[in-house]
């Protein structure tokens, strides 16, 4: 008979290697996104791009995947800021047929959280200033910006405070949005490689973009995916 000394260590032994398996399988699951920031990405590119066939399909798998109607529109109202007013405003037309023909079929979707209200004690420069530091990690300066100082007041002000403050999204999801719409357009690299790097500062792993880039292949075409993979790779090797 095995003595109590030699039980409790096998049990040991089992317990820390039971713990370090499910450890394991936790730190797979925290890099990999999940369902919903899974669906934001074909929802971003397609917006973009304007495919609007393709985006009501995407919509409404991002709605089963557990996306808010709320959610939702917050992706596609962001989405005027890198792909222009006339690409949002058609993708959240799309997106109210959507939600309307899903109505009529008895599908009630969740609505979600409303924004909660803006700093008043601050204006949206002060706090979208500092929100731009935080998610780049430094301050923003250049010589663009000293040559049109206009465009980095509306940044500041507008993207990065009165939209990036809306807390519906998180940072992260606002960031998946931003590169899949970026991923979508012809001739924004360098602002894809940009919102890359600011995107693994905001939670988005190394594995997660890999993970981006699949979806991308799969889901809205391999000549976008190619495209958006030689970015990444420059972005990394540096």
């Amino acid at each position: 008979m095995l003595s109590l000394n030699i039980v409790i260590k096998k049990l040991s032994v089992f317990v820390l290697g039971t713990s370090l398996l499910l450890a394991s399988h936790l730190t797979v699951a925290a890099d990999s996104f999940t369902q919903k920031e899974k669906a934001i990405i074909p929802i971003a590119a397609f917006a973009a791009s304007g495919e609007i066939d393709k985006l009501k399909v995407s919509l409404a798998d991002g709605l089963e995947a557990g996306l808010t109607i709320n959610e939702t529109k917050e992706i596609l109202g962001q989405l005027y800021a890198y792909a222009g007013f006339p690409r949002s405003l058609n993708a959240l037309s799309a997106f109210m047929q959507v939600v309307q023909e899903r109505e009529s079929k008895g599908i009630k979707d969740v609505v979600g959280a409303e924004p909660s209200p803006l700093p008043t004690d601050r204006t949206s420069l002060e706090f979208g200033k500092d929100n731009q530091t935080k998610l780049i990690g430094v301050e923003v300066k250049g010589a663009l910006f000293d040559f049109s100082p206009q465009i980095d007041e509306y940044l500041k002000s507008h993207l990065f405070g009165d939209i990036f403050q809306r807390d519906v999204l998180s940072w992260k999801q606002r960031e998946i949005a931003t590169i899949a719409t970026l991923a979508n357009i012809k001739g924004v690299n360098s602002q894809l490689a940009s919102h890359y790097n600011i995107s693994m500062n905001n939670n988005v792993s190394v594995s997660e973009l890999n993970e981006f880039i699949s979806i991308l292949s799969t889901q809205v075409g391999q000549e976008v995916a190619d495209n958006a993979q030689q970015v990444l790779n420059t972005v990394l090797n540096k």
